[in-house]
């Protein structure tokens, strides 16, 4: 099969691309920096340059779109343009291009309001109540991306549960920055329990979904490792892989999820680029509880997660090892 990956060049995107290229299809990626993914062609671009991603959806059977703009900040318009419209051009490129299945990889911030989540499934998208920029643009995308799906034009969404692993700045690289400097709290001692997803379960489960649309277009499944855990627990479990002091402190998290959104306002409306060291929606994912039932994810994709929890934090203490600490 042919399959255009866009975002290839971040955590994700490169071990679906990867995998993809294992499996012997003829992988494609999109994306502005070289994606690093031996075995696949790389296209240069943004998803603001209709006529750059048409070039690279030209003869593709298959995409797989993780690529959108990340961040706990930024101005609204910029999460618009890429996220929203960006998508916008993917599908009327894909379209346009004969294109059988697409794969529009979302988040379950699309359908989270801030409130505890304890074992439900893909609830609807909902941009009005998603909290931040980033959730309310992907929540429109995957609404808009739905609703593109067809008899002869299959579109599913899969949202991967908070990805980690070796090599991730998202999470893993920000946990160990902030705990060096002593400046990562655990909110409400870290009782909240929260899953998570490695990333090699990831991208297989995003794999899957391309070989069963079938099963899956028109929907939207969330995935996980399935193995809720208390947040102070998991960060623990990073923290000593990456060989720095394990957080001590604690903070209510009413009060950090009251200090993260002054913050957030600040950071937007002073247009600071580096990340705040607060937001409503961290503060959020820190103290209340984010878990899902995995059942009806791993029928409809015929998966299972192949790495468990504690054997991702042995592969992250590993890679920390042999990288020198």
């Amino acid at each position: 099969m042919r399959v255009l990956v866009t975002g290839a060049s971040g955590l994700l995107g490169r071990e679906v691309a990867r995998l993809l290229v294992r499996q012997g299809h003829v992988v494609a990626t999109f994306q502005r920096r070289p994606s690093g993914v031996d075995g696949a062609t790389d296209f240069r671009g943004s998803l603001t340059d209709a006529a750059a991603l048409r070039r690279a959806v030209e003869g593709s059977e298959g995409i797989i779109h993780l690529a959108a703009k990340v961040s706990f900040t930024g101005r609204a318009a910029e999460f618009d343009e890429v996220n929203v419209e960006g998508t916008r051009k993917v599908l009327h490129s894909a379209r346009a291009a004969g294109v059988r299945d697409v794969v529009f990889v979302s988040s379950p911030s699309v359908a989270n309001s801030g409130t505890s989540i304890v074992g439900l499934g893909a609830e609807p998208a909902d941009p009005q109540h998603a909290h931040g920029n980033y959730s309310r643009t992907k929540a429109e995308a995957e609404l808009l991306a739905l609703a593109a799906d067809a008899p002869d034009f299959r579109v599913a969404a899969v949202r991967p549960h908070i990805v980690w692993g070796p090599g991730d700045t998202q999470l893993v690289e920000r946990v160990l920055a902030r705990a060096s400097r002593n400046r990562l709290p655990l909110l409400d001692a870290g009782a909240a329990l929260i899953d998570t997803t490695y990333v090699d379960n990831a991208a297989s489960a995003i794999v899957a979904a391309l070989h069963r649309m079938e099963h899956v277009h028109g929907r939207s499944v969330v995935v996980s490792n399935g193995e809720p855990r208390p947040v102070g627990e998991l960060l623990a479990g990073i923290c000593a892989a990456g060989g720095v002091a394990v957080p001590s402190w604690t903070v209510p998290g009413a009060v950090a999820r009251a200090a993260g959104a002054v913050v957030e306002r600040l950071w937007t409306w002073t247009g600071r680029q580096e990340e705040p060291p607060m937001t409503r929606f961290l503060a959020e994912q820190l103290s209340t509880a984010h878990w899902f039932d995995q059942r009806e994810t791993r029928e409809l994709l015929d998966w299972t997660p192949a790495v468990s929890l504690d054997e991702g934090l042995a592969r992250l203490a590993e890679h920390y090892r042999g990288a020198g600490g």
